[in-house]
């Protein structure tokens, strides 16, 4: 299922693959040939990635990403402005992808990353130098304040759970399993990310020494984590990362991710998550952590994920997201302070009921400003160390990024926007600490000559009553050209997560306005088990997927075509991923002949044989309780299992669609294949498109176009004929 930690990066997803080494893809003033939505037009779009602002805040350095689908390929390409948006310069002139730009030399020169090796240049993009000779092993970077070191992130050889094969057979492919991780995502696990801190000096940089030398563990911690999960010290001395430090089964079972520090002098780390002597409890790894004593620790005790450290400017705190229980994913992130002097430590975001998706100190160290998630938008807001949180901006936007603009005294912040509407650009926040608005200036039109051309539907926020009597938010989506006196088609859409916000997201392949201009409303509930409307909503689902969340969806869809009349009731399709595709599974056998049509993509339809299938067996052991064969299964471990969609496909009637990627180690392909084989020996109209290099999501330029002509044509065929 969808993980948390990555949410917001999943509506912006970027496909690194290599350009052709003679041509260079960039953006094209591109003429549509109508002003609706098309796949090929969503593909044409630039994807603004990484961004930083200069030291003095007059500049900013970001990437944007482009796509051929002709040479099914992407090229990542630099770009530096002024911070009002103007005086904008391509610095890369190649058809090699550049990225992850950073200011370095006090903002005379600019660092990035170029064929996996550290460059520099001038801000003009002059004077190019390779820094590093790794054999474009560098994943990604940060230099120290100080400008003398930089912490660099590369892979190792890792044999902890699968054994090296004999040197003298060279071209044998088998590899022998010994222990739970060895794949995860979508990839075996035959390396693992280290930290590596090297000397910069006048030739470029020295070797580097790898800061976890000899520990079988990953930092970052894999599969979304990167540069983001480390800092450095103020006095440029210490460097604070994220890391799991388990192998195998214990690294399957837990998420009890901390934060360690590293001395650069003396060589030593100690974590800041942990007291020292800290024994972890005994663990059941085929029952839930819920109620395990691994979860019943001290408050000085960080037993769920902490990650992404930030120093404050002064040099005084620490911050870093914190989740409270092992083995929840999506447990409320919160926002923790450490005092470094004294150990103490802090939740500033507790007036939030809802998580930290981002978040950054301010440049007098007093503020930090975060992203957070409530009634389906994330807006910008700050706290004190005291904790008093204040929202700073509204509407229905997404915020995806923040950073401040600079290091000098200004207040403002660099961000990211989107929406349902509009993919992302560059936007500078000035806060208001008073009852006024905040300024929001946006700064670039990456998609202009686009969206100029298209005409999008309408976006509406609809709240309506759930079967036990609570509110419920719901997008509803029209089409371009709306004409309320006709009835259109309309599909139901499910989210994935299981707890994962339906937010003001923009997603290149879960695009609510190319369904709109192919002639669908859209009806988008934030039904149980989403955050952003308290933790006791979001917790709801935990335990019982089958339950008051399946009612949610079936009253927004009862209430859209029992009281809109421009839903034609007659002709309801219901769609989602992950989750949501597990949704579409069990629906599939409850759904009273409401549905005409179904696509699922990715989605859990065996739940006992998803209890082991999946990688992350702590996912498992918190959502359904008990392992299967436990005896004395809890009520709702027996709830689950007796309700997982399979034992249910008897009562299948309807046309199917699934979509699944043979690279999905999250929900693996043979859910998807036992769904579509059990619809077909039931002899339900039934279609299954199978990526064999794709993982829980598609990200190959054709494959992509190949998903929406598939989807649709689907629909079209069930819904429209």
């Amino acid at each position: 299922m969808y993980k948390k930690l990555f949410i917001l990066a999943l509506s912006a997803m970027v496909c690194y693959g290599k350009a052709s080494a003679q041509t260079m893809i960039q953006k094209n003033e591109i003429k549509l040939q109508s002003d609706y939505m098309t796949p090929e037009a969503l593909w044409a779009m630039g994807r603004i990635g990484q961004l930083q602002a200069s030291p003095d805040g007059r500049k900013v350095v970001y990437q944007v990403s482009y796509y051929s689908v002709k040479q099914n390929a992407s090229h990542t390409i630099l770009y530096v402005m002024d911070a009002n948006g103007k005086n904008k310069v391509q610095l890369t002139t190649d058809a090699k992808s550049e990225s992850d730009a950073s200011w370095i030399e006090g903002g005379h020169r600019i660092a990035y990353l170029r064929g996996g090796e550290l460059w520099s240049m001038s801000p003009d993009g002059t004077d190019r130098k390779q820094l590093s000779h790794t054999d474009g092993a560098i994943e990604g970077y940060k230099y120290a304040p100080d400008g003398k070191k930089v912490v660099y992130i590369k892979s190792i050889p890792y044999y902890g759970t699968i054994k090296k094969n004999p040197s003298d057979l060279p071209k044998a492919t088998g590899r022998l399993v010994t222990d739970m991780n060895y794949r995860h995502w979508d990839h075996y696990v035959e390396t693992i990310a280290h930290p590596f801190v090297a000397d910069v000096t006048a030739n470029g940089i020295g070797e580097g020494l790898d800061i976890m030398e000899g520990q079988p563990f990953e930092a970052p911690v894999a599969p979304f984590g990167g540069i983001e999960q480390m800092d450095w010290s103020v006095d440029s001395k210490y460097i604070a990362y994220t890391s799991r430090k388990r192998e195998g089964l214990q690294y399957a079972i837990s998420t009890d991710t901390d934060i360690y520090l590293y001395d650069t002098t003396t060589g030593k780390t100690r974590n800041l998550c942990k007291p020292e002597g800290y024994k972890e409890p005994q663990i059941d790894a085929t029952r839930s952590m819920k109620n395990q004593a691994v979860n019943r620790q001290s408050t000085d005790c960080q037993v769920g994920y902490d990650v992404n450290p930030k120093f404050s400017p002064d040099g005084k705190y620490i911050a870093w997201q914190s989740m409270k229980n092992n083995g929840y994913e999506s447990d409320r992130n919160r926002l923790c302070v450490m005092n470094l002097q004294t150990g103490h430590k802090v939740y500033v975001t507790e007036q939030f009921d809802s998580n930290v998706d981002d978040y950054v100190w301010s440049n007098d160290s007093k503020t930090l400003y975060f992203l957070g998630c409530w009634h389906a938008c994330v807006n910008v807001y700050q706290t004190n160390l005291n904790g008093n949180v204040m929202q700073l901006t509204d509407g229905w936007y997404d915020y995806g990024s923040l950073q401040m603009l600079g290091n000098n005294k200004n207040k403002n912040l660099l961000v990211t926007r989107h929406s349902m509407s509009s993919p992302d650009d560059i936007y500078v926040l000035t806060p208001s600490n008073k009852e006024k608005k905040s300024a929001v200036a946006q700064i670039t039109f990456e998609n202009k000559h686009i969206f100029d051309q298209l005409e999008l539907g309408k976006v509406q926020q609809r709240w309506m009553k759930t079967t036990d009597g609570k509110s419920e938010l719901v997008w509803i989506i029209l089409p371009p050209h709306f004409d309320a006196t006709k009835k259109y088609p309309t599909l139901l859409f499910c989210e994935g997560g299981p707890q994962s916000p339906v937010s003001q997201f923009w997603s290149y392949r879960w695009n609510f306005q190319i369904m709109a201009a192919n002639g669908y409303v859209i009806v988008a509930p934030n039904r149980r088990g989403l955050p952003g409307f308290g933790s006791d909503w979001n917790e709801d689902i935990s335990g019982d997927w089958t339950g008051q969340c399946m009612d949610d969806y079936l009253s927004a869809i009862d209430d859209a075509a029992d009281n809109l009349p421009f839903v034609d009731k007659e002709r309801l399709g219901c769609v989602g991923a992950s989750f949501g595709g597990f949704s579409v599974y069990y629906l599939a056998g409850h759904h009273q002949k409401r549905f005409k049509a179904f696509i699922s993509h990715d989605g859990a339809f065996n739940l006992e044989s998803m209890y082991t299938d999946t990688e992350e067996a702590w996912f498992s052991n918190w959502e359904y309780e008990d392992a299967y064969w436990n005896q004395n299964l809890s009520a709702n471990a027996k709830k689950t299992y007796d309700n997982s969609p399979h034992k249910f496909v008897d009562k299948w009637d309807t046309p199917i669609l699934v979509i699944h990627g043979e690279k999905d180690y999250r929900i693996n392909a043979n859910q998807g294949m036992g769904a579509f084989n059990a619809a077909r020996m039931r002899g339900i109209p039934a279609e299954m498109l199978i990526f064999p290099d794709e993982n829980h999501w598609v990200l190959k330029p054709q494959n992509g176009i190949l998903w929406q002509r598939t989807f649709f044509s689907w629909l079209d065929k069930w819904l429209k004929n």
